[in-house]
């Protein structure tokens, strides 16, 4: 992973722990493959790791990014830029505005308004079982991930941020014939000059 930066949970052609552990591409769910266990041991000693951040950075995936671009990926986070903010449903605003305030654990009862923020990186997702054995989201503000983690970043400016990780990411898809893309590269095509939606509870950031 250090001679990558990145590794995606699974991917066709970039660098996965799914091939690496499995010893070669595969297809379809990773779970009905004959090494799904030890794939999925992987996973879990990656997303406990302490110097893995997990989050749906490439291709709407699940990534693991090593330490070293940790300042991006949050400098990000926090920018609320235009393509994060535009488009976003009311519900989605107003579940930004509690995670602002405090940490929310979601359920399939918000499911779509917590991707639709998880996506555009204005929030830290991790997923967990409930204690009703069914899948949930926890939703942190960057803020209050970097506080729990006793993480200090020097500021980075949002635009050296994308570009860090957009060097990082054609690099891979140049060496592995890949076509992996960042969230601002994808459906969120950053608009020109407009305002900046509300968030509930929350001033518009100037």
């Amino acid at each position: 992973m250090k001679q990558y930066g990145i590794l995606l949970q699974t991917d066709a052609c970039l660098p996965n722990v799914c091939a690496l552990v499995a010893g070669e591409p595969v297809h379809g769910s990773w779970w009905a493959h004959p090494r799904s266990h030890d794939i999925f041991r992987v996973n879990c000693e990656l997303a406990a790791h302490p110097e893995v951040l997990v989050t749906k950075l490439i291709s709407g995936k699940v990534t693991y990014v090593e330490r070293a671009l940790w300042p991006s990926v949050t400098a990000i986070g926090c920018a609320r830029e235009a393509w994060q903010m535009a488009r976003l449903s009311q519900s989605a605003l107003d579940l930004l505005g509690k995670v602002d305030h405090k940490r929310v654990e979601t359920h399939r009862i918000v499911g779509e308004a917590a991707s639709e923020i998880e996506k555009r990186l204005l929030v830290h997702s991790e997923q967990f079982h409930s204690e009703a054995g069914a899948h949930a989201r926890r939703l942190q503000s960057w803020d209050h991930w970097m506080r729990q983690t006793g993480l200090t970043l020097e500021p980075v400016r949002p635009e050296t941020a994308r570009r860090t990780l957009e060097k990082v990411v054609e690099s891979l898809n140049r060496k592995f014939h890949g076509h992996g893309c960042l969230p601002w590269q994808a459906e969120f095509k950053q608009p020109r000059a407009r305002k900046t939606p509300r968030i509930s509870g929350r001033k518009p950031p100037r």
